[in-house]
C-alpha cells in the first residue's frame, strides 16, 4: 500500500475515535473561544474531525506529486469522505445540531453514488471524484466542522454560519449527485 493509501486508512481509522470523543459522556468541562463556549469535547472532537478532513488533500497531493494515483485510491479516498461526514453528520442529528432531513439527502446521495461507483465497477470502470464532488466534500465539511465547534467565531456577531454552510452543503451535494448520475447514465442504459 502505498503513502496517499495509508494516509487515506488513517482517515478512516480515525472515525472511531472521533466518535467516542463526541459522544461518550466525557466531563472535561467547557471552553470558551472567541465568545463560544462548548464542552471541551466538542471542540476536540471537532479539531479531529478537521484534521481527519485535511487527509483528504494530503493524500491527493502526494498521489498526484508522487505519481501514486492507483485504481485503489479512486476507491478509497471518496469512500473514507463518505464514511466520515456520514459518521460526523449522524453524530450531529444525534447531539440536536442538524436537522434529519438534510442528513437524509446527503447520505442518500452519498450512498446512491457509491452504488453508481460499484455498478461501473463491474464494467471495469473506477471514476475518480470529479471537480464537483470535490466542491460538495468541502462545503460539507465546513457545514460540519462550523456545527461541531458551536458555530465559532460567526456566533458573537450573530450569524449563522453553520446553518447557511449546511444547506450549501446540502444543495451541492443533491446538484454534484444529479451531475453524477447524468453523466455516468449509460450504466443504466446499457444494462439488460
Amino acid at each position: 500500500m502505498n503513502l496517499p493509501n495509508k494516509i487515506t486508512v488513517s482517515r478512516i481509522i480515525l472515525i472511531p475515535l472521533f466518535m467516542i470523543i463526541m459522544l461518550y459522556p466525557f466531563d472535561w468541562g467547557n471552553i470558551s473561544l472567541l465568545g463560544t463556549e462548548m464542552p471541551v469535547n466538542h471542540f476536540a472532537g471537532g479539531l479531529l474531525f478537521i484534521i481527519a478532513s485535511t487527509t483528504d488533500w494530503i493524500d491527493g497531493y502526494y498521489a498526484r506529486k508522487l505519481d501514486l494515483v492507483t485504481n485503489l485510491g479512486k476507491f478509497l479516498d471518496p469512500l473514507a469522505d463518505k464514511l466520515l461526514v456520514s459518521a460526523a453528520l449522524i453524530v450531529l442529528v444525534e447531539m440536536g445540531f442538524a436537522p434529519s432531513w438534510i442528513v437524509i439527502i446527503i447520505i442518500s446521495r452519498e450512498f446512491a453514488v457509491t452504488g453508481l461507483r460499484l455498478v461501473l465497477a463491474g464494467t471495469g470502470e473506477v471514476v475518480a471524484a470529479n471537480t464537483l464532488g470535490k466542491i460538495k466534500t468541502w462545503a460539507q465539511i465546513i457545514a460540519i466542522s462550523s456545527l461541531l465547534l458551536h458555530n465559532i467565531i460567526f456566533e458573537a456577531v450573530s450569524i449563522p454560519f453553520d446553518t447557511i454552510t449546511l444547506w450549501i452543503a446540502m444543495l451541492i451535494t443533491i446538484w454534484s449527485g444529479w451531475e453524477y448520475f447524468y453523466k455516468n447514465r449509460q450504466a443504466f442504459l446499457n444494462s439488460k
